[in-house]
């Protein structure tokens, strides 16, 4: 098995891609190997998530990692997705003191970061409010 050198070749970093179990329904983002309720291997298929969901918690960020200093403070939280897995992720075009658990958010394409001004661009998902409830 090779490793990804990209990240376009790594599916589940911008297409929400995560295994459902065909023995109990589970669904599971990122992707498993096995089932983790059943432990079944055989039984899984690759599905692609509507990146939908609902924030369940977030934390605004006010001192960022090193190489991130120029984005604090941004709003990290965790989305159960419509689908049933939760995930981390950055929220974004939302200022902290308009967030609520509960609130629904979409799936958006943005840029992570850049490997010094003139290298690599790293993209992937970040999620933003749907603006209907």
């Amino acid at each position: 098995m090779s490793i990804p050198r990209f990240w376009r070749s790594i599916k589940s970093r911008y297409n929400l891609i995560a295994t459902k179990c065909l023995s109990c329904g589970g669904t599971y983002f990122p992707p498993r190997a096995i089932c983790p309720k059943c432990r079944r291997r055989s039984r899984l298929e690759e599905v692609k998530l509507g990146g939908n969901g609902e924030i369940v918690s977030y934390t605004v960020i006010h001192s960022p990692p090193e190489g991130f200093d120029h984005k604090g403070p941004y709003i990290m939280a965790v989305v159960k997705l419509d689908e049933g897995p939760c995930l981390t992720t950055q929220i974004v075009d939302c200022e902290p003191e308009d967030l609520k658990i509960g609130m629904k958010v979409k799936k958006v394409f943005r840029r992570i970061r850049e490997d010094g001004e003139a290298g690599l661009i790293h993209y992937g998902f970040k999620f933003k409010p749907r603006g209907d409830g």
